[in-house]
């Protein structure tokens, strides 16, 4: 049986459901799937998910440490070029040196936790600080690693990353942007070592739609956004937008679903707006309590600075829903404008206003079909979007599909790396 390690910044996490997923996928087709976790995961998230991490690397005894030393003396060939990479080259601020040293040493307590149980392959999801970990327990034990990069950990926060895709035997990605993004900024990389492997949601057969609420005078406009609360995301760009909305008189609500470091701030500017009764933090939901958002909205909007292509678009188009996102990295992989949804200009406030306006104006207008034959028309292109958007996630964005692809691919490659390097085992190469 195939044993491989798989690591995560935190597993398991509401969030990142697809690592969950892939694990779960990996072990149905018979791989031993030890996983592992970075940070302690909230006991409410290991209990919603159904699963725990069979290592996690917090808190560490001092035997591990002690033998995670003595691992890195016996086999210090194996990390010393690592060693000398974060001490004397590249152009990372010291802080991210000073980091990267016990990175070093809890990836050498990786390796003695994994020790022992013959695995033969670690794969690590992000390219954050937990990706040079796998790094460093892979090298130790003689094995080779892999990764999965999104969005932000390689469009913002790429630390070492020349180093880790230099050792990676393969690295999957989300969409065809973030493939581009890598090869042109790492030339000497071997192209055939990146590959895009989708993410998706849950789907069903694509059939007619029902029809959106009717009723501009009884109902408000309603606008549900879904993601951790965190700057990246940039809700504060959304509560500004509702500013404008309430200056234009426009009656509307605003749900944010999601918890994070930003709620406190994000209150601060619903307060000072005065959009208390227009603008809702929902905190963290549950999955039948999120789906009963999305079923009430009547546009699913995001407004990240950085993303690599969103769960919470893929969810709202396949309950086709109109979405609303900005035109940034790999979205437009996802969303045609004016065809599977709709697109603004990353950062312009006025733009993307308009777009609300005009949205909530034909959403709400059918009731003046009849008088206006130009309302008619665009409505009817409207429902042809929502039509399209349910259609593209379920033949591009098939959580089942996807995940199929995935372990098939994963496997291949490792089967392939077997191959190639058939003496790969530590004990077989000092013979």
């Amino acid at each position: 049986m195939l044993t491989v390690a798989y690591l995560a910044n935190q597993f398991p996490s509401a969030v990142e459901p697809y690592v969950v997923e892939e694990i779960r996928e990996l072990r149905g087709r018979g791989v031993h799937v030890i996983a592992g976790s970075v940070r302690r995961p909230a006991t409410n998230e290991v209990s919603a998910a159904g699963c725990a991490p069979e290592i996690m690397l917090p808190p560490l005894r001092g035997i591990i440490l002690l033998r995670a030393v003595w691992l890195c003396m016996q086999r210090w060939k194996r990390i010393s070029a690592l060693i000398g990479r974060i001490v004397f080259r590249g152009g990372e601020r010291p802080l991210d040196r000073i980091k990267a040293l016990p990175h070093t040493l809890l990836g050498a307590c990786y390796a003695v936790l994994l020790e022992g149980q013959g695995v033969e392959h670690i794969h690590v999801h992000h390219g954050y600080f937990g990706s040079w970990i796998a790094m460093v327990a892979a090298r130790l034990l003689g094995v080779e690693f892999s990764m999965t990069l999104h969005g932000s950990d390689l469009l913002l926060h790429g630390t070492y990353l020349d180093v880790k895709l230099e050792n990676c035997s393969f690295c999957l990605t989300v969409s065809e942007y973030n493939r581009g993004f890598i090869l042109k900024r790492y030339p000497a990389l071997d192209s055939a070592k990146v590959i895009v492997a989708r993410l998706g949601v849950e789907v069903s057969e694509p059939a007619i739609l029902p029809v959106p609420k009717v009723n501009t005078k009884a109902l408000p406009f309603t606008i549900l956004t879904v993601g951790r609360l965190h700057w990246v995301k940039d809700h504060a760009f959304l509560i500004r937008a509702c500013a404008q909305l309430q200056q234009c008189g426009v009656w509307f609500e605003c749900w944010i679903a999601g918890d994070g470091p930003e709620w406190r701030n994000l209150q601060s500017l619903i307060r000072k707006y005065r959009l208390e009764d227009r603008v809702t933090l929902l905190g963290h939901l549950g999955r039948r309590d999120v789906d009963s958002w999305y079923d009430r909205a009547d546009l699913v909007v995001l407004t990240s600075r950085s993303e690599g292509i969103p769960l919470v678009l893929m969810e709202g188009m396949a309950r086709g829903k109109i979405v609303l996102a900005p035109d940034i990295t790999g979205i437009p992989e996802l969303v045609t404008s004016a065809k599977t949804g709709f697109l603004y200009e990353s950062g312009s406030l006025n733009q993307f206003v308009d777009r609300l306006l005009l949205l909530r104006s034909l959403t709400q207008a059918r009731d003046e079909t009849r008088q206006n034959p130009h309302i008619c028309v665009a409505i009817k292109q409207l429902d042809q979007v929502r039509h399209e958007a349910q259609a593209h996630i379920f033949h591009n964005f098939n959580r089942r599909k996807n995940l199929e692809l995935f372990s098939e691919l994963f496997l291949q490659r490792i089967a392939s790396q077997a191959e190639s390097v058939p003496h790969e085992n530590f004990v077989l190469q000092q013979i």
